[in-house]
């Protein structure tokens, strides 16, 4: 029972949105139990995410949140997408893949802020990360997040929590943000988007080219590898052989696409937020915040009233 739950959290945590519960046993089936003063304490850490995007003067981020424990697979950060300010009234939402339990397939969704903060696991704590790219590169990723042809040639038809990074059997939130990333900055077209995966393969190779390296994620032992054959959403068949007896598997994750960004344009900015019970903190740089939110001496401190 211990590993199912392992590696359930490794599938509910990459990419599972709030917003897509209702059908599929396990995890479809999630409840989700907030209390009146968690859920203020959590819109008020969404509040300042917000402010921290408008603070940017931009019109797009790449943002990252912090779901289920995942600390076992050495990870804190599991699912990511595209921040975008809305034109007309400005407010800001976050374009990212979903799976969509009713009818068994990802599907793309525009999802306020305090949406995307309340969809993580625990909320007695959280952690979101912003990286503000240089005016260039933010400007071709806004125009490539807002081509509606290029979005959905690079949206699989399966999902899988753990999809291999340079396959297209199945694909993961993070995984479409980066091939995204090569839609924006490689070139890469939504045309030919009805010649099987053709347009997702451009963009792997682009990547791939680039030097872009997707986790590994480190499974501990090869138990807990055979578990995630049983359990839905995590799928092993679309893996190297190699990679499955090493226990690290090429899976992508907010790590990855942040630190192929910082490759790429090493002038990109990052401000990391995390809230416990006690205090919201704000961070700039690449430095990490760390799971425990313990703020350092140049971090900017909100202390929540309980």
């Amino acid at each position: 029972m211990r590993l199912r739950r392992a590696t359930a959290a490794l599938a509910l945590g990459l990419c599972a949105s709030s917003a897509a519960w209702g059908g599929l046993p396990t995890f479809c089936e999630r409840e989700s139990d907030i209390t009146a003063l968690e859920q203020d304490r959590v819109l008020r850490f969404a509040g300042v995410v917000r402010q921290e995007l408008e603070r940017s003067g931009g019109k797009v981020a790449l943002i990252s949140r912090a779901g289920v424990d995942l600390s076992r697979f050495g990870l804190l950060y599991s699912h990511a997408g595209v921040a975008l300010r809305d034109d007309a009234d400005g407010a800001w939402a976050v374009r990212q893949l979903y799976y969509a339990c009713d009818d068994a397939r990802p599907h793309l969704f525009d999802q306020g802020i305090s949406g995307f903060a309340l969809g993580a696991d625990a909320p007695s704590s959280g952690h979101v990360s912003l990286l503000l790219l240089p005016e260039q590169d933010s400007a071709q990723l806004e125009r490539a997040a807002r081509d509606k042809r290029l979005a959905l040639a690079l949206l699989a038809g399966k999902y899988s929590a753990n999809a291999y990074a340079f396959g297209t059997d199945y694909q993961n939130c993070n995984q479409w943000v980066a091939e995204l990333l090569a839609g924006a900055w490689g070139g890469v077209s939504g045309h030919g988007a009805g010649q099987a995966g053709q347009v997702r393969e451009r963009a792997q190779d682009w990547l791939r080219a680039q030097g872009y390296v997707a986790g590994p994620v480190r499974v501990p032992g090869h138990l807990l590898m055979f578990a995630g054959q049983f359990v839905p959403l995590v799928h092993v068949n679309d893996h190297p052989v190699d990679d499955l007896h090493a226990l690290a598997l090429q899976v992508s994750v907010p790590a990855s696409i942040e630190a192929f960004v910082r490759q790429r344009a090493p002038q990109t900015q990052r401000v990391e937020i995390c809230h416990d019970e006690g205090r919201i903190v704000v961070r700039r740089g690449w430095e990490p915040l760390g799971a425990a939110c313990e703020p350092g001496p140049d971090d900017e401190v909100t202390v929540l009233a309980n």
